[in-house]
């Protein structure tokens, strides 16, 4: 093997990198979004807030 020999480019047969990026980042948009619209959708619109009454113990006045 001589000593001015290159090692072989690969960079012609790597995918590009940019399409990787995307999808990736469309990925995680998508894995942080869709619960919180799922619970969005499911949840009802109006809660019915159910107002505790105080009790008075005797003895403790």
């Amino acid at each position: 093997m001589e000593s001015d020999s290159q090692p072989a480019s690969y960079s012609e047969d790597e995918p590009p990198q940019s399409i990787a990026n995307i999808l990736g980042t469309a990925i995680a948009v998508l894995t942080l979004a869709l619960p919180l619209l799922a619970i969005v959708h499911y949840s009802p619109s109006n809660i019915n807030v159910i107002r505790q009454t105080s009790y008075q113990l005797p003895g403790y006045e």
